[in-house]
């Protein structure tokens, strides 16, 4: 499999190459279709699979890379859901050693996935409209263009 690039500079994986024409496989719908051998050029350098990956959506691949286990995802979904949070709060909440909620907020913040923010004067972490947006994804809610939920189909 190679990763291909159109007229328009759209991305593709190239699944099949015959005589005349190509079967692409467009990795944001998964939508296969024909197209002529000479309207592609083939993107070197690139990772087909970096180019499958695609088809996730940016919030969620940020997320699925700072989260190692459920405890983690954990972690972010209270602060999406209760946020923002104190450290104090963060440490007496949940049954995490202090040096692994620091780590687990790190990763959060490398990520982009929450900032620092004042809770009550005391140093806390908000959720960014990043992390907001992957765990509604996450949990199956459809996220409009305005970044608002709905889980009714409209």
């Amino acid at each position: 499999m190679q990763t291909v690039r159109d007229a328009d500079g759209d991305t593709y994986l190239l699944v099949k190459r015959s005589g005349d024409s190509s079967r692409i496989l467009d990795p944001e719908t998964g939508e296969e279709r024909y197209v002529a051998n000479d309207a592609l050029e083939v993107v070197a350098g690139e990772s087909p699979l970096a180019t499958a990956a695609r088809g996730v959506p940016e919030p969620v691949r940020r997320t699925i890379r700072a989260v190692h286990d459920d405890r983690t995802l954990g972690l972010l979904v209270e602060i999406v859901d209760r946020g923002p949070l104190s450290i104090l709060e963060l440490g007496d909440a949940y049954d995490m050693c202090e040096s692994d909620l620091h780590g687990r907020l790190a990763e959060f913040r490398v990520a982009g996935l929450i900032e620092e923010a004042d809770v009550a004067g005391r140093r806390g972490y908000a959720a960014t409209t990043t992390a907001e947006e992957a765990v509604r994804l996450l949990r199956g809610e459809r996220v409009t263009d305005d970044a608002e939920p709905t889980d009714d189909g409209s």
